[in-house]
């Protein structure tokens, strides 16, 4: 044909349909006379497209284009089919159309969508189909597509084990190349996409194994490439997520498909022959998923892909095949793998829903469970036990679960799951559950299946004293084995746990912590190590679980009790060896994994639950776990530990005390440290580990829990002397092992000779030291141990020290040694001070114990012994000294003072002196020689009295005084480094001083010729302190050290002006009455006074403490004697003190970190007693004094600062309590402390108070606050500020209320203008304060607190109202009576009130009766307190006597008295009025202590008013259940009317017997009279006989007439409104929150809905919905229909043509944006939490729901009904 015709006829087909081609080529065939294959070839040269011009562009066909080529391949394709020439001449044809039509548009597929490919595919299968050319396409197509994937997966040539050959395919071959150029034949080579490429072999294998029966050599051609299938699917699975994703979707499918006719095949490939089977490819296919599962999550999902594939291909059971009856030769089954079980539970609890999902699918499918949601076609066994009913949620779940499809419930708790087939529906049910269905549905059935489950599948073990001595075993799981399901609880579990809703895992916890597992050794022993220190030890850390922790002060919770049992039983089930391994990964988890603090504590308590059962005391309950006596010990496993395994306990249980201390409260760290300690102590004996591990591990439990009276002493020195171990041999073996273990460390410790060290040499041989030294006084127990301790320490003393030794083997260890045993000495003489003390308090009230005194008498032993040995050696170690300090004075070993380089290139720091190795160790062996000289003088000197030793001692510290003070001046870096360590000496020489000035040495000291013999007429001291100062300045200012060394010596500056004031201090206080003169003049204090206060601005935060001491003691040593500082020569006063105050704050706020003990400081230097006297520090001219200025800035930073304020108010209030004259400076600053509040617990006052001296000793300085016990309890707390206010003011008003007038000082008047002043500012505040006066406000809010803390106050204040002010109080009170104000408010403003009535009884009758007399008075216990305490009870009169009025009174009273529900109110309130005490309630004791303990808010406690509202809500069910029989039956009488209008009442004829028909809506129906009874009335005799009675009712009827036109016209007011109101009712009677319903009226009123349905329609009155519906109630219409009317009411309005929807999420519900509502609409709401009932679903006509994005699964519904309304409006609007 011509080119022209071709090119027409092709054109042509732009306009004819695919489905008419045929028709149309076989008119053109019929009319042209032309072969189909001269047609066919003509169309082919002239095809529109070529490949070069559009494969590698970006061309995309249009829907013409589209069309075009549908059209023309239809055609070809039926050209092909119309051949009529031979077989080989229609395969060349099918190959010239594969090569120049099919490919190429193949490769174009991104350029056509896919209904487009999916037509030219099935035009090409049929003609392949049809013309039996399968062979074509094994020689062209299909190597083709093979290559394609190869070459994906980077593979140029195939396999030799491959049945196809790909590699050498050659185009040439089977195209005519004459008209083909090599770009287009190297285009054709280009591999295909590979989901294309999969997708055509799966179409090419489907269609094989279809014709595999018509010809041999399609059934060769089949099974080869079924063979090349398999192993290239095998390939895939190896490859990338696209190659895995072609597998699964393409190869898989085709595979299995192909395997469903015949389980097994034989193929001959190169001479051998093969047999593929089923179950051998599932084999290979299951190694391959077995390496998946271990790369990654989405290689996970992959894999379960196929093995979804794999159990969906075919039956377990072979013998099922169609053609071949013989088994498969290859024996495989998926449920006989271990690791395919292992792997199903890991994809159970996968992180993934899409994967969660296909485990539980392959579960199922293994299980051979379909459905389970489809109800069991067993029954269930029928028995004789009695059913426990199930609760009202139960049931509602149940029912809910019916009808959301979810099936029944297997059984009840007291029926057993009698098949393994139901236990595993109830277990898929359970984990659907989890992930499908509703939280509430969770909630009602998860316990009773549980326990279902557990009950039916464990043995019940009634007895567990027998151990278990089983190990785990290795999990080979099949469906058959009778263990099975214990296995798979924990899956449930874990996902329970792990829910993203707060309340699924509660009740998953719960249900957890409720079995009783020492009974179920059998499910307990099934649980893995993986499950218990994984899942269940994470969900531990979830603090939903531990609401109850913390609470008044308790640190435990149920859940932490729970699993303390559940890990106790657990261990029990193990055996020896696994136990000691569970312990240690227990313990080891501590490391690694963060935990909060109840999750920390849980872990402490497992811990400790596993230790107690490894040592042998786990078959006690877990609730006397403390008295390990009371338990029957089992054989204990800690024997089987090695020294390793203890040693790593012991470091992890270190790890977990010292990490206790991040949580600071010292009640928390108490309660882990137990747990610690009583861990080591059953699992660990001490003898048998390192004594290194030992001491550090004793190091970290604070030393306060085992000092002497602490509360883990005896549990410590019982488990070191291992009297709590019954395989010792005595009490004391372990113990004098221990000791001789320390010994020997000590001997090797100070014989190890080291020949230089530095600071931090020295640091860490004092901490290793302190350790042992701890170790040592909590192991000895009598005065034997100490023998050897105390001969080596004299024996190695003397040797050491001697003369001629000493140089060549310095003592620097064994100094570091002494000066531990010293420190640690020190704090057992403190701690047995404290604990004599507490002995002493004992025995003033006789309960002192044998035991105490003997602890203290040994101390007193202890400490003798030690300073009796330290004594013997102290003239040795002052020769040592001496000679030791010479590089002080003479700077013997500096050479030139010049430094190395390596020592200039030091920073410097605290630790990092700039002197080379050599000196530096010999100036640390002088300045620890010098500590310890000070530190044993000032230990004897407390203990003994060594007068000759100790005067070897004064004498050296004078001799280094003296030297040090007239040392030569610096001339280089290296000698000022040499003084700077002089002075850090002589810092330690003072600091020993203080303690011998105030001890028994201090007459030692006067006696001391060479002390206070005279210097240039000065006496020593007087001398030493301007020298001092002096040389410290001048070394500061010299420029010779770096800056950091420059802060230390500071440092050291301070904390020697610390001592020198502190020696004057006590000087001054033992002060030689009569003409000795004192140590020091005036003029020496004011030198150290300006000199620190001119260097507060600039100094560092270290100096700040020792700073603000020096100003403490400066100013008391010059107030001594004189009451001021106006003794200052010259000096003006207020500008001192201004500089004063401003610089200690510049000093204050440049530290960045408010520590307890500078605070204090603050606090006590500048707010010192001897100023704050003096009204000049308060008030000025000008304005404010420096004392006030200071005090403002304090507690404006104590807004920030929640220890700030409460240590400011410690301190405040003890001042004002000294001064009272000063408090009415002050009112503004006591309103701030009174209305002060602040949640934040501070945790780590606490903790400062606990572990830092310093802190201790300078809350102590502090002013002596009004109350002591009230200060002990609130001290921590955000009430404390106005705790502190109030007991100030009740000790004020003690001192106001003394009656004697002698007694009445300047004092007495100060107290009482204080309190009338404070009081009438409050009252001020409570009338015309603008948060204060507020009316409306939130419960709980800002505002309430405010105000409760304002008339706490102000009822406390109560005591100071007098005859001249008690008219203005009670007029501010009268105003704020008649406010509203909440109970909470409301209590303590009438408690006021009541004991201004009682203490003023004639104002009763003037205000308190018109209160009475008023209806709208809101009083709570006013009227009634007042009338009963001054009014006796009115007796009762003869009833004869009594007038209509009192026996109407006397009726109602007898009816509250007899009427049951208002009895229950009576009862429940007079315990409440008798208790109260108005007296004992407006006293800080009445406010705050008593109530302390149970209340969280404000320790307000429940009022007479929240208590009515308490029974009411508590009988609010009752009383509804009740009233609503009543109203529903006659509602549904009402209906049935309306029903039945034609059916009439059968009523008696006799007017006699007619009864009034009830009102169907109305109980107080109006009654009119009919004419008769008028007349009947108007016959019988009345009191209305005259003519203006008549007059009356005529004008009555007149206004009734008036009333009723007004009623008429409103009428016609409210119908028009309603007629222009949309066609919605809102049904919210399930909803219950006044919140929800007032806004949901506002919404209403918004959108003009037609009405809102409500249950009670009262709430409108609620003054809560009066301020969030804001009048909408009056606009829109309000329906009252009860709850168990609702369902009635909605099947009338179905009858009325309304379509009830609900807004609910159920498995049915629609979107609501896709949802077309009905112009008539009723709405259901549901309740808050559960929803809409299921009683109710079954009404509605449709269910829509919102569509939700997020995580949380509901919206508030009143959000939720906004939201439903303004889509309804809107789909009107557009109407």
């Amino acid at each position: 044909m011509g080119s022209s015709v071709i090119t027409s006829l092709s054109l042509s087909f732009k306009q004819v349909p695919p489905t008419a081609v045929p028709a149309f080529l076989d008119c053109v065939l019929s009319s042209t006379g032309v072969s189909p294959s001269t047609l066919f070839e003509s169309l082919i040269k002239e095809l529109p497209f070529r490949v070069e011009n559009t494969i590698n562009g970006d061309k995309k066909f249009t829907s013409d284009d589209c069309n075009h080529i549908a059209s023309l391949v239809a055609g070809l394709c039926h050209l092909l089919k119309s051949f009529g020439f031979g077989i080989e001449d229609n395969h060349n044809a099918l190959q010239l159309f594969v090569w120049r039509v099919f490919v190429p548009l193949m490769k174009m597929v991104r350029a056509y969508d896919l209904d487009m490919l999916n037509k030219i595919v099935q035009s090409f299968f049929d003609v392949v189909m049809e013309t039996s050319a399968l062979l074509v396409l094994e020689v062209s197509l299909v190597p083709f597509l093979l290559r394609s994937v190869g070459v994906s997966m980077g593979r140029l040539q195939h396999e030799e084990s491959d049945f196809i050959r790909w590699g050498e395919l050659l185009l040439v071959d089977s195209l005519n190349t004459n008209n083909m150029d090599g770009n287009y034949i190297a285009s054709l080579s280009e591999s295909f996409p590979i989901p294309l490429s999969c997708h055509l072999l799966n179409l090419i294998l489907n269609a094989a194994f279809q014709s595999r029966r018509a010809a041999p050599k399609v059934e060769n051609f089949a099974v080869g490439m079924l063979w090349d299938l398999c192993n290239t699917t095998e390939r895939l699975l190896s490859q990338s997520v696209e190659h895995r994703s072609c597998a699964v979707s393409f190869l898989l499918p085709a595979i299995f498909k192909a395997f469903s006719s015949q389980s097994s095949l034989k193929i001959s490939l190169q001479g051998n022959v093969y047999i593929l089977s089923r179950n051998g490819f599932k084999k290979r296919i299951w190694e391959c998923c077995k390496k998946l599962f271990s790369v990654g999550s989405i290689e996970r999902r992959d894999a379960y892909s196929v093995l979804s594939l794999c159990l969906s291909s075919g039956s377990w059971t072979d013998g099922t095949e169609i053609y071949v009856s013989e088994k498969d030769p290859v024996e495989f089954d998926f449920r006989s793998e271990q690791v395919f079980w292992e792997e199903i539970k890991k994809g159970l609890v996968f992180d993934e829903s899409l994967v969660r999902k296909q485990s539980l699918h392959i579960l199922k499918s293994v299980l051979s469970i379909s459905e389970v949601s489809k109800t069991s076609s067993e029954k269930k066994p029928e028995g004789n036990s009695v059913h426990r009913p199930l609760t009202k949620k139960e049931m509602w779940a149940e029912k809910e679960a019916k009808s959301l499809g979810v099936g029944e419930l297997y059984g009840s708790v007291e029926s057993a799951l009698t098949s393994q087939q139901q236990q595993w529906q109830a277990f898929v049910l359970l984990y659907e559950m989890l992930d499908e269905y509703g939280t509430h549905l969770v909630e009602a059935v998860w316990s009773n299946q549980i326990d279902l489950l557990i009950k039916s599948s464990s043995r019940y073990d009634g007895s567990l004293k027998s151990e278990c001595n089983n190990s785990h075993k290795g999990h080979t799981e099949t469906p058959d084995d009778e263990t099975e399901i214990f296995n798979w609880l924990e899956v449930l579990w874990n996902r329970g746990f792990r829910h993203d809703n707060p309340l699924v895992r509660c009740t998953v916890m719960e249900s957890f912590m409720g079995i009783e597992w020492r009974r179920y050794k059998t499910c307990t022993q099934s649980m893995s190590q993986t499950f218990v220190l994984g899942p269940f030890i994470e969900a531990l850390n979830d603090s939903v679980h531990h609401k109850d922790f913390g609470l008044k002060g308790i640190y435990t919770s149920r859940t932490i009790e729970g699993a303390a049992q559940y890990v106790c039983a657990y261990t029990s089930c193990l055996n020896t060896r696994n136990r000691i391994g569970f312990l240690i990964n227990l313990t080891s988890l501590a490391k690694k994994q963060s935990f909060g603090r109840a999750g920390f504590m849980a872990l402490a308590q497992c811990i400790v639950s596993t230790a107690y059962v490894v040592g042998g005391y786990g078959n006690k309950e877990i609730e006397h776990l403390e008295n390990r006596s009371s338990g029957t010990p089992l054989e204990p496993s800690s024997e089987h530990l090695s020294q390793d395994e203890m040693s790593h306990i012991l470091d992890v249980l270190k790890f977990v005390a010292e990490s206790s201390r991040q949580h600071f409260n010292h009640k928390y760290r108490t309660r882990v440290c137990q747990k610690v300690l009583e861990t080591a102590a059953s699992v660990v004996n001490p003898c048998n580990v390192p004594l290194g591990t030992l001491l550090q591990f004793v190091s970290a439990i604070p030393r306060e829990f085992t000092d002497h009276n602490g509360s883990l002493r005896k549990t410590m020195l019982e488990w070191l002397h291992g009297c709590n171990r019954s395989t010792s041999n005595s009490l004391c073996t372990d113990g004098t092992r221990l000791l001789a273990s320390l010994y020997e460390y000590l001997k090797e410790f100070v014989s190890d000779h080291v020949e230089g060290f530095d600071d931090e040499d020295l640091e860490a041989w004092e901490s290793q030291t302190k350790r042992w030294a701890r170790v040592l006084f909590l192991t000895i127990n009598a005065e034997e141990h100490l023998a050897d301790i105390l001969m080596f320490v004299q024996n190695s003393g003397v040797n050491l020290f001697q003369e001629k030794n000493h140089l060549e083997r310095a003592p620097a260890k064994f100094l570091i040694f002494i000066l531990s045993m010293l420190s640690e000495l020190q704090n057992m003489q403190d701690g047995v001070s404290e604990f004599s003390s507490l002995v002493k308090s004992k025995s003033c009230i006789g309960s002192v114990e044998e035991t105490d005194k003997q602890i203290v008498g040994s101390a007193s032993i202890i400490n003798e012994k030690f300073a009796a040995v330290l004594l013997s050696i102290l003239k040795q170690l002052i020769s040592f000294a001496d000679s030791s300090c010479s590089i002080f004075w003479y700077h013997t070993t500096v050479e030139n003072g010049v430094l190395s380089g390596s020592i200039v290139g030091k920073l410097g720091g605290p630790s990092q002196r700039r002197l080379s190795v050599p000196t530096t160790t010999a100036v640390l062996e002088a300045v620890t020689s010098v500590k310890i000289i000070g530190l044993i003088s000032s230990f004897c000197g407390q203990v003994t009295s060594g007068v000759n030793e100790l005067k070897l001692a004064l004498a050296f510290f004078w001799k280094f005084v003296q030297h040090t003070l007239s040392s030569q001046n610096c001339t280089s870096e290296a000698e000022a480094e040499v003084c700077l360590a002089a002075f850090e000496a002589l810092a330690a020489i003072l600091n020993a001083f203080v303690p011998l000035c105030s001890a028994r040495a201090f007459n030692l000291l006067e006696n001391d010729n060479t002390l206070l013999d005279m210097v240039d007429g000065e006496y020593w001291l007087q001398a030493s302190v301007p020298a001092f100062l002096h040389n410290i300045n001048h070394l500061l200012t010299a420029g010779l050290l770096v800056r950091s060394r420059r802060a230390v010596l500071l440092s050291w500056k301070w904390l020697c002006v610390e001592s020198l004031l502190s020696v004057m201090h006590v000087l001054d206080v033992r002060r030689i009455p009569g003409d000795r003169t004192s140590f020091f003049s005036d003029d020496t204090v004011k030198s150290i006074f300006y000199d620190i206060i001119e260097s507060l601005e600039n100094a560092g935060e270290g100096s700040a403490l020792p700073m603000l001491k020096s100003v403490r003691l400066a100013l008391g040593i010059l107030a001594s004697g004189k009451s001021s500082l106006d003794g200052f020569t010259g000096v003006d006063t207020q500008q001192t003190m201004w500089q004063l105050v401003k610089s200690c704050w510049i000093l204050h706020i440049s530290c960045k970190k408010r520590r307890v003990a500078p605070i204090a400081a603050l606090l006590s230097s500048v707010l010192h007693s001897s100023l704050f006297s003096n009204k000049d520090m308060h008030v000025a001219e000008d304005g404010d004094g420096p004392l006030k200025w200071f005090v403002e800035k304090v507690l404006e930073e104590g807004q920030k600062s929640p220890r700030t304020i409460r240590l400011a108010a410690l301190h405040l209030t003890g001042l004002w309590l000294m001064y009272p004259r000063t408090i009415k400076y002050y009112i503004k600053e006591l309103k701030l402390l009174t209305l002060y509040g602040s949640v934040a617990f501070d945790e780590d006052f606490e903790a400062e108070l606990s572990d830092n001296n310093d802190a201790r000793t300078e809350v102590s300085l502090l002013a002596k606050n009004p109350d002591p016990e009230l200060t002990e309890v609130f001290i921590n707390t955000e009430l404390y500020a106005r705790v502190s206010v109030a007991g100030l003011f009740q000790k004020l008003a003690d001192l106001a209320n003394v009656a004697e007038p002698a007694c009445q000082t300047q004092d007495f008047q100060d107290a009482v203008v204080a309190g009338k002043l404070f009081l009438l500012e409050l009252l001020d505040a409570a009338v015309h304060d603008k948060d204060l006066a507020k009316e409306l406000y939130k419960k709980y809010s800002a505002i309430h607190r405010r105000k409760i803390r304002a008339w706490q106050m102000i009822c406390i204040m109560s005591r100071f109202v007098s005859n001249d002010i008690v008219g203005q109080v009670m007029d501010s009170v009268h105003i704020c009576l008649y406010r509203n104000n909440l109970p909470a408010v409301r209590q303590y403003l009438e408690t006021f009130a009541i004991n201004i009535y009682l203490k003023f009884p004639p104002l009763v009758k003037e205000q308190l009766v018109p209160i009475l007399q008023n209806y709208d008075t809101k009083a709570q216990l006013l009227v009634h307190r007042v009338l009963f305490r001054l009014f006796p009870p009115v007796e009762s009169t003869a009833s004869q006597t009594i007038s209509l009025e009192e026996l109407s009174f006397e009726n109602l009273k007898s009816y509250l008295d007899k009427n049951p529900d208002c009895s229950r109110l009576r009862s429940s309130m007079e315990g409440y009025l008798d208790a109260y005490d108005p007296t004992t309630s407006a006293t800080p004791a009445g406010v705050f202590v008593n109530r302390v303990e149970e209340s969280e808010f404000e320790c307000v406690p429940t009022c007479l008013m929240d208590n009515v509202i308490s029974f009411l809500n508590d009988v609010r069910e009752d009383l509804r259940a009740s009233m609503a029989k009543d109203i529903v039956t006659i509602k549904n009488e009402g209906f049935k009317i309306e029903e039945e209008t034609n059916r009439r009442l059968i009523t008696s004829t006799s007017d006699e017997e007619r009864l009034p028909e009830p009102s169907s809506l109305d109980f107080q129906k109006k009654i009119t009279l009919f004419k008769h009874e008028k007349q009947d009335a108007s016959s019988t005799t009345s009191v209305l006989q005259n003519g203006e009675t008549y007059k009356r009712l005529f004008e009555m009827e007149k206004e009734d007439e008036l009333v009723s036109q007004l009623l008429r016209s409103r009428s016609m007011e409210v119908e028009r409104l309603k007629s222009g109101r949309q066609s919605l009712i809102l049904v919210a009677s399930l909803v219950d929150r006044i919140p929800n319903l007032a806004g949901l009226a506002r919404t209403c009123e918004i959108f003009k809905a037609s009405g809102l349905v409500v249950a009670d329609a009262s709430i409108i009155h609620d003054k809560q919905f009066q301020l969030i519906s804001v009048t909408a109630e009056k606009w829109v219409p309000m329906v009252e229909v009860p709850v168990n009317s609702l369902k009635l009411f909605l099947e009338k309005k179905k009858r009325e043509g309304f379509s009830i929807l609900g807004l609910e999420q159920t498995a049915n519900s629609v979107s609501l944006d896709k949802y077309q509502f009905p112009k008539k609409t009723v709405l259901v709401l549901g309740r808050e939490k559960e929803g809409i009932p299921v009683d109710i679903i079954h009404i509605l006509d449709a269910c829509v729901e919102i569509p939700q994005l997020g995580v949380v699964r509901s919206l508030n519904v009143h959000v939720s009904g906004a939201i439903a309304l303004w889509e309804y409006t809107r789909q009107q609007r557009i109407q």
